[in-house]
């Protein structure tokens, strides 16, 4: 199975995992989190960062998620990445995290592209029209 890591601003990390908890309803296996506060040394943070994925490493690799690119978060992120070992993408929201902890037994490079895809359409302007149609 593939670990899961947020490296994120404040709690937001954590707070993720535990939406997504709720969500998919179970505690799940190989995933964690790491904070990123405006008083952290991003050099202190990155072999943090190291230790976690290699403990959430068992054999699949980890894809590691950032909240937004080319912020501090995204930095540590990009200092860990092991070409199909240790993949990164950044933009973390709820679908794309619900997203990976679903197929995370595909390959990495398949749980990149689930990811980035779960992202990308959980973000939706939804309006008076499209509410009706499931009202109905």
């Amino acid at each position: 199975m593939i670990g899961i890591l947020i490296i994120a601003h404040g709690g937001f990390g954590e707070s993720l995992l535990e939406c997504a908890k709720h969500v998919i309803g179970n505690e799940p296996r190989q995933v964690s989190y790491l904070a990123v506060t405006n008083q952290d040394d991003p050099d202190h943070l990155l072999p943090v960062a190291q230790n976690l994925v290699a403990k959430l490493n068992e054999g699949d690799g980890v894809l590691v998620l950032s909240d937004m690119y080319g912020a501090t978060p995204c930095n540590i992120v990009s200092k860990l990445l092991i070409p199909g070992v240790v993949e990164g993408v950044a933009g973390v929201n709820m679908p794309m995290i619900v997203r990976t902890m679903t197929y995370r037994h595909e390959s990495l490079m398949a749980l990149v592209e689930k990811a980035v895809a779960g992202g990308r359409e959980g973000v939706v302007h939804f309006s008076r029209e499209c509410c009706e149609r499931y009202e109905a």
